[in-house]
This record gives C-alpha cells, sequence and structure tokens, in this order.
C-alpha cells in the first residue's frame, strides 16, 4: 500500500489549502455575521455563493465524484487528504459542492437514476444550483436497523402515494433544498431486505410538510438544518421510483459506504485544527508562573492528539485504498474500523483543546463548542458505533471459524 500522494493530488492540496487560508477560514465569522443580521437564520449567507462561485471557478468543484463525467475523476485514495483540508471548517465542504448529504445523493444518481432523473435531480444538484436531503431515520422506530422503517411508498396506478413522518433529514432547512430521497416500504410481505424502495420527492409536492428543525446541542446549524418532514398522502409519479421495487437497502448499503468514509476524512480534519488551536493557545497563555505548554499534562495531551490523529488517518487511508481496490463490500470491515475511530479520536483531541481554552472552550468565541457537537453526532449518524462494532466482531468470528 502506497498513501504518498501523486502530483496532480498534490497540487490539489495545496491550491485547497491556499484557497482555504485565503477565502473560507476568514470568511467563517464574516458567514456568522450575515447568518446574525438576515431576517431570518433560514436565508443563506451572500458569502457562500461568492466563495462557491469562486472555488468553481478554480476548478476546485465535485472533488468527491470518481465518476469523470460528472466529477474530478478521484480514487478514495486520493480524494481523502482533500477531504481532511475541508473538514478544518464547518463551511468549507459546501464551498467546494463536497456537502454531506448532496454527495451521497448525487452518488445515488449517478450509480443507480435513470437519464431522466440525472437530468431533473443530478445535474442541478452538480451545479451547486439547489440542494437535497436525504429522508431516511423515522423517530418512531430504531432506525439503525433501517429494516424498521416505517414509512409506506404504495403503488396507485401512474403514481406512488407515501405516507410516513422522517426526521434528521439534514438540509432540509435550507431554502434550496428542493428534493428530498425518501426511503419506505413497498413490500411488507417481501423478504427482509428487499421490503424498502427509494423515491425522489420534491419537497414541495401537496402533502410534504417540513414539521420542525431539531437542534443539536442547542445548535439550529442554519441555514442548513435537521428536518422533521411528515409525507402525507403525497403523490409523485412512478418513475420516480430509484433503481426499483425493493431496492432500498441495497441503495443505502451503496450509498453509505462512500459517505461513512468521507465522514471520518473531514473528522481528521477538523481534529487537525483543533490540535493547531490547542497549541497555539498553550504556547501564549501562562499559570502559576509557566506556560501551559511546559505544563507536563498538557504536553501528554498534545501528544496523545498527535498518535491518535497518526493512526486515524492511516486506517482511514487504508480503508480509501481498500474500497478502490477490492470494492466496497470487501472493504467493510475497515470502513466501519474507520468509522468507529475517527468521530471518537477527533472528539478526544477537541475536548482535551476544550480543557485547554478553559472557559473560552465552551464559548461561541471559538470553533471548538461547535466542532464537539457536529462531530459528537457522527457517532450516530450513518450507523452507531455500537452496529459498527458488532459488525467488525462477526466478522472477525467469522473468519476465525474459517482457520
Amino acid at each position: 500500500m502506497d498513501f504518498e500522494p501523486s502530483a496532480k493530488v498534490k497540487a490539489l492540496q495545496a491550491q485547497l489549502n491556499a484557497f482555504m487560508d485565503e477565502v473560507v477560514l476568514p470568511n467563517e465569522k464574516v458567514f456568522e455575521e450575515q447568518l446574525k443580521s438576515a431576517p431570518s437564520r433560514w436565508q443563506i449567507p451572500p458569502v457562500m455563493e461568492e466563495m462557491k462561485a469562486q472555488a468553481k471557478a478554480q476548478g476546485l468543484w465535485n472533488l468527491f465524484l470518481p465518476d469523470k463525467q460528472y466529477g474530478a475523476g478521484l480514487t478514495n485514495l486520493e480524494y481523502a487528504p482533500l477531504a481532511e483540508i475541508m473538514g478544518r471548517s464547518p463551511i468549507a465542504p459546501e464551498v467546494f459542492n463536497c456537502n454531506a448529504p448532496d454527495t451521497g445523493n448525487m452518488e445515488v444518481l449517478v450509480q443507480y437514476g435513470n437519464e431522466d432523473q440525472q437530468r431533473e435531480w443530478l445535474l442541478p444538484l452538480l451545479d451547486g444550483s439547489i440542494r437535497s436531503c436525504f429522508s431516511m431515520t423515522e423517530p418512531d422506530v430504531a432506525s439503525s436497523d433501517a429494516t424498521n422503517i416505517q414509512a409506506s411508498i404504495v403503488r396507485d396506478g401512474d403514481e406512488y402515494v407515501i405516507n410516513g413522518r422522517k426526521w434528521w433529514s439534514s438540509g432540509g432547512g435550507d431554502p434550496r433544498c428542493k428534493i428530498a430521497i425518501v426511503m419506505g416500504k413497498t413490500d411488507p410481505a417481501a423478504p427482509r431486505h428487499e421490503q424498502q424502495s427509494m423515491i425522489l420527492v420534491p419537497l414541495d409536492t401537496p402533502g410534504v410538510k417540513i414539521e420542525r428543525i431539531v437542534n443539536v446541542f442547542g445548535y439550529d446549524h442554519a441555514p442548513h438544518g435537521h428536518a422533521e418532514i411528515s409525507y402525507t398522502n403525497v403523490r409523485v409519479p412512478a418513475e420516480n421510483i430509484i433503481w426499483g421495487e425493493g431496492k432500498g437497502f441495497a441503495i443505502a448499503q451503496g450509498r453509505l459506504g462512500p459517505g461513512r468514509i468521507h465522514h471520518c476524512m473531514r473528522s481528521i480534519g477538523i481534529a487537525e485544527r483543533a490540535l493547531e488551536l490547542m497549541i497555539e493557545r498553550v504556547s501564549n497563555r501562562v499559570a502559576f508562573g509557566k506556560r501551559l505548554a511546559d505544563q507536563g499534562v498538557i504536553r501528554e495531551w498534545i501528544a496523545d492528539s498527535r498518535i491518535e490523529i497518526e493512526q486515524a488517518r492511516l486506517l482511514t487511508l487504508k480503508a480509501a485504498y481498500m474500497m478502490d481496490t477490492v470494492g466496497n463490500k470487501a472493504a467493510r470491515k475497515e470502513i466501519a474500523m474507520i468509522k468507529v475511530v475517527a468521530p471518537n479520536v477527533a472528539l478526544r483531541v477537541i475536548d482535551r483543546a476544550i480543557q485547554a481554552f478553559g472557559g473560552a472552550g465552551v464559548s461561541d468565541d471559538f470553533p471548538l463548542a461547535a466542532a464537539w457537537a457536529n462531530v459528537r453526532t457522527l457517532r450516530l449518524a450513518d450507523g452507531p458505533d455500537e452496529v459498527h462494532r458488532d459488525s467488525i466482531a462477526r466478522m472477525e468470528l467469522k473468519s476465525f471459524k474459517k482457520e
């Protein structure tokens, strides 16, 4: 396994780092101020569209898509260091049109969508002119087991009728969000993993209602937002079904592989930023007669953080390499392992940085508190730690039996 970036990737890294330093990071506070001063928090700060236009003009656009027809044609291994750079800022992924859940939804449309679906929804998503959400999780069932999903998708002539309530439809609060991919059951009598289907539902369809935006540790994540959405007798054309009836679980598995590792790549980026902020802080603050950086416990925090970040990065790169060389299915153990490791590492590093900052660390004057809240969700999103650990253990036990 050779993890040395190619010349192409090194050039993109340099370009991306420069763009982050010159454009994105200086505009984080501008973004927040424009959001605060807008008549509604659910309006897009003008600086975001300005940054997106600059990124697109520089070719820093759709870097996540390995399909050369639509994206940069990078492998997972090539994309990893770039996603890490974007992960340093909460607003950066959207700037480069590499933000969840749009990335996952675009991948679904590339892999499983038909030509009409791609023309109507994929192309504007690739252009960044609209946003999307993914409606799978439900408030009334344990959705870590996707076969529990109860929303119904019933064929009625040339239409499907959708009924159900979803939440954590991230991006649903965005006024540019025009389309949802909804997962529900088309045939409850079918085999367990063939009952579910996915269907495209425009959010302006009668019967679709944004019930509320669900906060995360008090953060509303405006103007993105995590929506609770009710679907009541929602009718869409039969051609909106993706791939076919009974394919929803298979699509979900295909969608979540890249999505999981992208989250891990970005988690490493925010962990690196937290470590940098911690080092800068402790190098300039004095307590009990000496710099914080000269306190033994602080040095231990710095050392442990560097060790853990490097371990997480190597496992991320290995998982990406395996996805590229043997496929997502064969790499499922590595994907599961890094999905557990990366968020937990990032949380530990951010927590140490918060402790080093003292009271300032839990305020909104610095990005650490919001970063912790964001990363903490990743121990649940795309499958909780416990589900991934169970999968890893089952694969290990199966391997042991073969020996």
